[in-house]
């Protein structure tokens, strides 16, 4: 079953049946957030709300040292090592479930990298007051198990959160944080500073 986590919190990741995780995708999604409609005509042709929501997902890799390794994200959908995948670009944020996916094969992951930092951001400048039902989700890629969730609430003027950061525990596992962090950004390198804040 998987684990609701709450901004902040983290969580060692395991198998279900307790072994180590090999392959995992994150799943993040979104919605328009409803419109809000004021006044006679906000309730004749609706009000502020907008009808697509264009996020982009990024996997930012990061050394022991919080040095940026590789970014993968909707203009470079693969890591150079070729550990981790992007699903591609979805420009609205229409339908239920993951908009976007990212693929990580941990066990091709080169050793220096110590951290994943997954962020959402808007290229086109919409911000998070125009969102609804933001979420990530780390799945077990070789049987489709959930094991953890975070559900981001806030809303606000900020264009990019940081939404969580995988990292290896020291054990030779792995621990996942919920993060939650506004940033203001258009592309993943933009969202830099809030993802060295939130290691």
């Amino acid at each position: 079953m998987a684990v609701s986590l709450t901004k902040g919190q983290r969580i060692s990741l395991t198998k279900s049946n307790g072994g180590g995780l090999t392959k995992v995708r994150m799943g993040l999604g979104w919605d328009p957030a409803p419109a809000k409609k004021s006044g006679f005509f906000g309730s004749l042709f609706g009000g502020g709300g907008a009808d697509e929501i264009d996020l982009d997902s990024s996997c930012l890799l990061l050394d022991t040292q919080k040095n940026l390794l590789d970014v993968v994200w909707f203009r470079q959908l693969q890591s150079r090592d070729g550990s981790i995948s992007h699903s591609g670009d979805n420009l609205t944020g229409a339908g239920d479930g993951d908009d976007e996916v990212i693929f990580v094969d941990l066990t091709r992951l080169p050793a220096n990298v110590q951290s994943l930092a997954f962020t959402v951001c808007s290229f086109r400048g919409q911000t998070f007051n125009e969102v609804g039902n933001a979420f990530c989700r780390l799945v077990d890629d070789t049987n489709d198990t959930e094991l953890a969730r975070y559900n981001l609430t806030e809303q606000g003027a900020h264009t990019g959160v940081v939404m969580a950061i995988v990292s290896r525990d020291g054990n030779g596992g792995w621990q996942m944080k919920a993060v939650g962090a506004p940033s203001q950004g258009a592309i993943a390198n933009d969202m830099m500073p809030a993802v060295l804040a939130a290691l």
